[in-house]
């Protein structure tokens, strides 16, 4: 509704933004370099971040920039993985239907990565996405996985994505065999005032080319201040904010209207 009174062309702080329009601050620049390396390199890899900074956004744009001639994306997202699942999953993805005990599963896999790479010339970069969520079985179900030939050369690349507490756990003395084969540990980090701002433009930017600020400076103090620099609720914030000027008939989004529309829809 507010698209067409602001003369947007496309919607701002949405969900499904193209990765090439999204902003990129210096702290993600770098972590999309080294997670490009790890890809690289076939590294185990941990990405970290409290929720709301990005992390799976982040991992979009990492997985779009690869070069799909050289690798290949397996994604996993679930809560309830387990080992039988987790091979199942990536067997699936590949074409293949799993063999049903783990064991068999997990040969199957470790075949079918070796003709992956063999013939197709592609390496495997496997993503577990929400891995904060996994249980003991699994994450060591991680380090088995990981061994092959003896350790003498990676399957694939690992990237476990997940909220900060993940990296916590690895660092129980419990988990110190599975975080010893970590290669390469990554942290995203809330943004700060200046960051937000230009956050903000950039998104405003992708909805229409040459659009003015409509958020005042205090208006995105108030953004922040709220939102602690966390990307998912200033999108949130910033799409009430447009709602609500929108329907109020104001082309300026002030510090009170954010002020109005955090105690009315986002309190």
């Amino acid at each position: 509704m507010f698209e067409s009174f602001y003369g947007f062309t496309h919607t701002p702080f949405s969900r499904d933004i193209p990765t090439d329009e999204l902003y990129m601050s210096s702290t993600l620049e770098d972590i999309l370099g080294r997670l490009k390396y790890a890809a690289e390199r076939q590294w185990f890899a941990v990405v970290t971040g409290d929720c709301g900074t990005g992390k799976t956004t982040t991992i979009r744009r990492f997985s779009e920039a690869l070069e799909q001639s050289k690798f290949k994306i397996l994604y996993l997202s679930d809560s309830k993985l387990t080992p039988r699942h987790f091979y199942k999953g990536m067997l699936e993805q590949l074409g293949c239907e799993a063999k049903f005990y783990r064991g068999d599963a997990k040969r199957q896999l470790h075949r079918e990565i070796e003709l992956m790479r063999g013939i197709h010339s592609l390496s495997p970069v496997v993503v577990v996405d929400e891995a904060h969520l996994l249980d003991r079985e699994m994450l060591e179900e991680v380090r088995f996985l990981l061994n092959f030939k003896m350790d003498a050369q990676s399957p694939m690349a690992l990237i476990l994505v997940g909220q900060s507490e993940l990296w916590e756990r690895l660092n129980l003395q419990a988990y110190a065999a599975i975080r010893q084969r970590i290669d390469l540990q990554c942290k995203l980090h809330h943004y700060d005032r200046a960051e937000i701002g230009a956050y903000i433009e950039r998104h405003l930017a992708y909805a229409v080319a040459g659009q003015q600020s409509i958020f005042s400076d205090k208006a995105v103090d108030e953004i922040y201040r709220f939102s602690g620099g966390a990307p998912r609720l200033v999108n949130k914030l910033c799409t009430h904010c447009l709602m609500y000027g929108a329907q109020n008939r104001q082309r300026i989004i002030d510090d009170h209207m954010v002020e109005r529309v955090i105690q009315g829809e986002c309190s």
